[in-house]
């Protein structure tokens, strides 16, 4: 008579490096403290505090106002995914993403970063040079069309388009209160004039 013995349970992982397949692992199955997100940038998972809450209102003014402009068959979230990116060894869990609504169709935990046409990301003190060193290369070489970065810092709204194999070719800044053209996909423009930043913050 043979035991049998029970089969271990499967972490799902998406294709790519050996390296980058364990880290996946190592995400899902680690235990990341109330309050804080994890991803995987530039070869380590990395942890960041969950949004304070006056971020809300500008998250919502941007779904609000990109929505409606969103393309054919793709769905706009602030919900909390992981989009990888293996060929960068990258998972991000942009603040809000707009991906063709196919990507979904999967009982995986990591959605493929080939489904993005939007990603948007708000600057916080531990994340500001993530947002910007690490992921502005890594969304433009991954082809993903538009990235709206708000430096919530600076007080500025930043979007870069045109996609290439060296990162984004095309940028445009404006102040918190002006308006922002957003290039196609969408082809509208931002108004940031209800970007609010409370005087007591100490992360503004």
């Amino acid at each position: 008579m043979t035991a049998m013995l029970e089969r271990p349970t499967t972490i799902d992982t998406p294709h790519g490096s050996q390296r980058f397949e364990a880290l996946c692992r190592t995400l899902l199955s680690m235990e990341v403290p109330d309050g804080y997100r994890a991803e995987i940038v530039g070869g380590n998972i990395v942890m960041s505090p969950w949004s304070r809450g006056f971020y809300l209102p500008i998250m919502e003014s941007i779904q609000d106002q990109l929505k409606p402009e969103r393309r054919e068959g793709h769905t706009m979230s602030a919900a909390p995914f992981l989009f990888t990116f293996p060929g960068e060894e990258r998972a991000y869990g942009p603040d809000i993403h707009a991906a063709a609504t196919a990507a979904f169709q999967t009982d995986s935990h990591y959605i493929d970063g080939e489904a993005l046409s939007f990603v948007c990301e708000l600057t916080s003190s531990s994340t500001r040079l993530v947002d910007w060193q690490d992921k502005v290369p890594v969304y433009g070489r991954s082809g993903v069309p538009v990235y709206l970065l708000i430096d919530v810092q600076e007080k500025a709204a930043t979007v870069f388009w045109e996609p290439s194999a060296k990162g984004y070719l095309s940028r445009t800044t404006v102040p918190f209160g002006a308006k922002l053209e957003i290039p196609d996909p969408f082809g509208c423009e931002l108004d940031t004039s209800t970007f609010q930043i409370p005087a007591e913050s100490t992360d503004g």
